[in-house]
């Protein structure tokens, strides 16, 4: 029991989405703008920084509530599962806060694409990791100008890197971070669909190579 409630708890908790709740302070539904994400690079495109430096604040940090302080939190009237249950929790409530967050009960089951939760969930999971997922995401965003390409990779990478970080306990963290790295992918098909017709915008503010006018 103490298990299915804590996970439920990350999914609702995930299903706080910071450029919705914030947007509904303001007045505005992010979803209606730009590229209709719920996401921080759409805040920060259409809202300024000073809306999306929150909003990221929030997403990251509900991540990381969800994989490093929710699992050990004693419930009353519950006796934590030990075991094999213990070692799956934490991870089991990073995934359902990702899930929330890009299906939030609260906001019609219509969220963002979840990238900002997965790097609170790393960092609360496997904080060794973080620096390297970082670097990556800066590298092609550097070198490219897309972020979803950036955030794509750095997703597609995290099997990889935790592994090089000795990760543990090494199974459900690996099964963790091949779901995380299809989900992001999934969640960012149309941005795919942009890449290959040649629409998707870039970071030209952070792309080194970008033409010189």
């Amino acid at each position: 029991m103490d298990f299915a409630i804590k996970v439920l708890a990350a999914y609702l908790l995930g299903s706080i989405v910071g450029s919705l709740l914030l947007g509904r302070l303001r007045g505005v539904d992010i979803r209606q703008q730009g590229s209709g994400n719920a996401g921080g690079t759409n805040a920060l495109r259409t809202q300024g920084i000073w809306f999306a430096l929150p909003v990221i604040l929030i997403d990251i940090g509900k991540g990381w509530l969800a994989a490093a302080w929710l699992p050990a939190l004693a419930l009353p009237g519950l006796s934590a599962e030990g075991g094999e249950w213990a070692l799956w929790l934490p991870v089991a409530c990073a995934a359902a806060a990702v899930v929330g967050h890009v299906y939030p009960v609260f906001h019609g089951f219509r969220g963002g694409k979840g990238a900002a939760t997965v790097v609170g969930a790393v960092a609360g999971l496997v904080p060794a990791a973080l620096p390297l997922m970082v670097l990556v995401w800066l590298a092609v965003i550097l070198v490219l100008g897309y972020v979803s390409l950036a955030t794509m990779t750095a997703a597609a990478l995290l099997p990889l890197v935790q592994l090089v970080v000795g990760a543990v306990p090494r199974g459900p963290l690996l099964l963790f971070s091949l779901a995380v790295a299809a989900f992001v992918i999934y969640t960012h098909r149309s941005n795919i669909a942009r890449l290959r017709a040649g629409t998707e915008p870039r970071a030209r503010r952070l792309w080194l190579l970008a033409p010189r006018r």
